[in-house]
């Protein structure tokens, strides 16, 4: 059985674009992985606002799930460039590791899941590093970028 999981960034876009993105690709369920989800600067994705949207517009469900962010001190080190994208990914996918996320979730179960950051783009984003783990691990996962 396929599995597919979307990621999406919630930045440069408008929140039409944003949630048509996820209703025209069936989404059921989105899994916020950002690590701040409740900044005021986050609009109309603030975690608590974005569970009450997503409920209201597509009877979609929210989550966050703290073990697949990444520590902010990963996040620090990236964004001041003390370490390059290989080094985060490497890093990030230790962290997965060292959290048991193969033990503690059933990939199965986030079919038809979006995975939420902030980031427009998924190429340097961990919710791509965090779906390509999946895909490592069950060769059935299709990955969808929404863009």
């Amino acid at each position: 059985m396929k599995i597919h999981l979307y990621t999406i960034g919630f930045t440069k876009k408008t929140a039409e674009q944003f949630f048509e993105l996820l209703l025209k690709n069936g989404v059921t369920r989105l899994v916020d992985v950002r690590l701040n989800n409740s900044s005021q600067l986050a609009g109309f994705a603030k975690g608590s606002d974005l569970q009450y949207f997503l409920r209201a517009i597509g009877k979609m469900d929210y989550v966050y799930i703290e073990d697949f962010t990444p520590t902010k001190e990963l996040l620090d080190d990236y964004k001041n460039k003390r370490i390059d994208w290989n080094e985060y990914h490497k890093i990030y996918n230790n962290l997965l590791i060292q959290r048991n996320i193969i033990e503690k979730y059933n990939i199965e179960d986030f079919d038809c899941s979006c995975f939420l950051c902030s980031e427009d783009q998924p190429e340097h984003c961990h919710r791509s590093l965090l779906v390509e783990f999946f895909k490592s691990i069950n060769k059935d996962v299709i990955i969808i970028h929404l863009i």
